[in-house]
C-alpha cells in the first residue's frame, strides 16, 4: 500500500440509476466519508452513495448504514 491508502483508507461510492459505479472521494475516517455521503444523498437525486474502506487488497468491507 501507498502512503494515501494508508492515511485515506475511507471510500465513498457512488452508483447511478444505471448501475454505474464511481469513488467520489477517498478519507481518513469513516465519519467523514460518511458525513460526504448522506450530504450527497441528501440532494434527492436518484444515484446511491455509500462507505467503503480499503482492506489490503483493494476495496473492501462495504460498510452500508
Amino acid at each position: 500500500m501507498n502512503d494515501s491508502t494508508v492515511t485515506l483508507p475511507w471510500l465513498v461510492i457512488r452508483e447511478d440509476d444505471n448501475g454505474n459505479r464511481y469513488r467520489v472521494g477517498r478519507y481518513a475516517t469513516r465519519a467523514e466519508a460518511q458525513k460526504i455521503a448522506d450530504s450527497l444523498d441528501g440532494r434527492g437525486h436518484k444515484q446511491l452513495y455509500w462507505v467503503e474502506r480499503l482492506g489490503q487488497n483493494g476495496p473492501a468491507a462495504a460498510a452500508h448504514d
